[in-house]
């Protein structure tokens, strides 16, 4: 459904989001944490920042930060910040054009499915989803042996 791009920036802001204070977090400790290529996390992380999602600051003590509260922001950003607004708002067989006056075979499942996941990712923030990481223990990495600070 998303981008491995994508799935990558929504676990790294949900865990950014559980830091608390205005504190940077270094990308190689945050690659790290989260088991995601320090390169490949890099270029993402990038995308956020220009997304204005994020901030960086290079330097010793340099690193990223979220740039307004994990409350401020929905999953919905994050997932237009990387993989663009298709998802909520296209047709799921790609076809152009595709609506109530020409729909496709799908288009009627789909446009309730689409709203419905629109909806959720709209009215979730990065903080109800840290908060709720933390308080059930859910993981955040493939192998589960992410600790959340």
């Amino acid at each position: 459904m998303f981008s491995k791009s994508c799935v990558y920036g929504l676990r790294a802001s949900i865990y950014l989001a559980s830091i608390s204070g205005d504190k940077y977090i270094s990308i190689k400790g945050l690659s790290d944490k989260l088991d995601i290529s320090f390169h490949f996390l890099t270029k993402i992380l990038q995308e956020l920042t220009a997304a204005d999602l994020l901030e960086s600051m290079k330097g010793p003590k340099g690193g990223v930060r979220l740039s307004r509260s994990g409350s401020e922001i929905t999953l919905k950003e994050v997932v237009v910040a990387i993989d663009g607004p298709a998802i909520f708002t296209e047709c799921v067989l790609g076809l152009p054009g595709c609506g109530s006056e020409k729909p496709c075979p799908m288009h009627a499942m789909w446009e309730d499915t689409r709203d419905e996941i629109n909806e959720v990712f709209m009215n979730t923030t990065l903080q109800n989803m840290s908060k709720e990481g933390k308080a059930k223990d859910l993981r955040i990495t493939p192998d589960g042996k992410f600790i959340w600070s």
